[in-house]
């Protein structure tokens, strides 16, 4: 079991980064995705739950191309095209999920275009729910003005 996160100090946050990052870029390489450079720390993390990661894009560097989550929950990715900020990301990967959850026949062995065993439905809901409310939880986010 996860240790309680007000144990966690400024140590084990970046062990659990460095522990996470490798992780990372091996699941980004199984996706044979083109891309730079994997940010050293999560650009946005729950410790030790859920870290949203920076991919660099390939095509125009210095700029995110892809964001991969990792923690607690399915490891996912996405192009940054169309959400530019971690917590636009964590809404798309939370409506995703919620949508190929609502796309899976009964009976189906796996959710929908995600592939994972569809036993696993009712925490990815809760999963894609919870992250739903971080997304709309202004106080994660002081200094930003997305909505």
């Amino acid at each position: 079991m996860a240790e309680d996160e007000d144990d966690w100090d400024e140590a084990k946050e970046e062990a659990w980064f460095l522990s996470l990052r490798p992780r990372v870029v091996e699941y980004i390489g199984r996706q044979n995705i083109v891309h730079g450079r994997v940010g050293d720390i999560p650009a946005w993390h729950v410790a030790p739950y859920v870290s949203v990661w920076a991919i660099e894009s390939a095509k125009s560097p210095e700029n995110v191309g892809w964001w991969v989550i990792y923690g607690d929950l399915p490891t996912d990715y996405c192009a940054a095209r169309e959400c530019r900020h971690p917590r636009l990301a964590i809404r798309r990967f939370a409506e995703t999920w919620k949508q190929a959850l609502a796309e899976t026949q009964a009976g189906a062995p796996t959710i929908g275009s995600i592939g994972i065993p569809a036993d696993f439905a009712p925490l990815l809901a809760a999963r894609a729910d919870l992250l739903l409310s971080c997304a709309d939880d202004d106080g994660l986010w002081p200094d930003e003005i997305y909505g």
